[in-house]
């Protein structure tokens, strides 16, 4: 029986089941425009990405025609059967670049978002309405066709399943200029046309702002009535519960199960540690921001890291699908490296699970064993059949040691861990191994994340 101090029982012996590397994607790209002039692509290998998203990569490369329809396909008047009529290259080349750093592609048909003004006003001219549903739907088959088949001098990467109609169309204006009856008709006419054409691949959406429940089952029910059926619904998270983000899946599985959509998977593809959206736009004030960007609760801080690592966590024992953190550019707020250029703790908590998706695959039995717990715990075999892993995360928790008991590594020659805290970054922790029992030193109380190594 677990004693007091006890905060989690990791049992060895019990498998639970596979790591699931599909969970741990990005919206990340490496850069076409680096105007800083420094090549991440090594970072995000460390990362272990499965794949990363295409959404808004027009924005993070400045000046390029890229991943857009309407950058791909500039004039709708136009044939969208003519290869000539579209541009390919800047795509072509920045999916190649996604590739040599391991990530698959899932790519987002459509526009990225659009914060645009004039006079005072809002203006948008990339989020209106397609005049013409059935001629979109011809020049999204376009693209696909060029990136799956070969056509238009393409490619046919195989690692290039999932298709994703539209993003956050209930986000009025920013993303669609019409209602949600127009866009619920625009997404089953474009999902039953290319449905039609490509039944292998993965095609779905429509990444909504949150899992708007209502907004889904009348579009679920619509695809119902039309005959077809989405490969996966996907929807967006900003917050900072962990007990909420870990929890949507389990609501979305129920609600596609109960309308009929069993074969339907489930998509987080956009979700990031928010505590509140002032001072993250760039227009904000530079005391703003600060407050916003630095310090523990900041967007780049210690709690954004551990958040990332608890949900990452969470999600291994539900039934997510997919999943694409919102690491996006870079630099800027949704980066990997600070207004100083310093690597964030988001990107050192990428690379410390990054890490165990490497080296580990076999998850085993963790049991919290407190009824309130800020310890979120992944203990998996290691990839080489005789060593282990453990990912330990404390999340906003005010305690100094963390205590784990374990069954099933009786024979352990050697345990070591590395600590990323307020004021750390995977350096080596202060652990000791006695009794079966590990024991992890906190530098202070707060946010802190080990990585856990044991060797036979």
């Amino acid at each position: 029986m677990a004693n007091l101090n006890t905060a989690v029982k990791v049992n060895y012996n019990k498998v639970t089941g596979k790591l699931k590397h599909a969970q741990h994607g990005s919206n990340s790209c490496p850069a076409l425009s680096n105007h800083s002039l420094i090549d991440f692509s090594e970072e995000f290998k460390k990362m272990n990405f499965w794949g990363t998203r295409t959404h808004d990569w027009a924005l993070w490369n400045s000046g390029q025609r890229m991943i857009d329809t309407h950058f791909i396909f500039p004039l709708m008047k136009m044939d969208p059967t003519d290869p000539t009529n579209y541009y390919f290259r800047a795509s072509d080349d920045i999916i190649k670049l996604a590739h040599g750093c391991n990530m698959r592609v899932f790519y987002r048909l459509g526009t990225s978002i659009e914060h645009t003004s004039y006079n005072g006003a809002e203006e948008h001219y990339n989020t209106l309405v397609p005049d013409d549903f059935e001629k979109y739907a011809e020049v999204l088959a376009g693209i696909i066709r060029h990136y799956t088949r070969g056509w238009a001098d393409g490619f046919e990467y195989e690692d290039m399943q999932y298709w994703e109609i539209w993003n956050e169309p209930d986000l009025t204006n920013r993303m669609w200029c019409g209602n949600m009856e127009q866009f619920i008709k625009f997404f089953v006419v474009v999902l039953k046309r290319l449905k039609a054409e490509f039944p292998e691949l993965k095609i779905g959406g429509p990444a909504m702002t949150w899992l708007d429940k209502n907004y889904f089952t009348d579009l679920l029910n619509a695809c119902k009535e039309a005959g077809v059926a989405p490969d996966f619904i996907s929807w967006h998270y900003y917050g900072s519960n962990v007990e909420q983000l870990v929890e949507q899946p389990v609501s979305a599985r129920q609600l596609l199960d109960d309308l009929g959509f069993t074969k339907t998977e489930t998509c987080i593809n956009e979700w990031h540690y928010l505590i509140s959206w002032d001072g993250v736009q760039s227009s904000a004030s530079t005391d703003l921001r600060q407050r916003a960007m630095l310090g523990p609760c900041g967007l780049h801080g210690i709690d954004s890291g551990c958040f990332n690592l608890a949900v990452l966590t969470g999600w291994q024992s539900g039934p997510l699908d997919t999943g694409f953190y919102y690491g996006a550019a870079l630099d800027g707020a949704w980066g990997f490296r600070d207004e100083n250029r310093q690597e964030t703790k988001n990107s050192h908590s990428m690379k410390m699970f990054g890490r165990l998706l490497d080296e580990a695959d076999e998850m085993v039995e963790a049991t919290p064993c407190r009824a309130i717990n800020t310890i979120y715990t992944l203990a998996a075999k290691a990839k080489n059949g005789k060593d282990a892993r453990m990912l330990v995360t404390d999340y906003r928790g005010e305690s100094e040691t963390i205590e784990i008991e374990i069954e099933g590594l009786e024979d352990v020659k050697e345990v070591s861990a590395i600590i990323m805290d307020n004021e750390h970054n995977q350096v080596p922790a202060t652990v000791y191994w006695k009794n079966n029992t590990l024991t992890l030193v906190k530098n202070h109380y707060g946010s802190a994340a080990f990585y856990v190594t044991f060797e036979r």
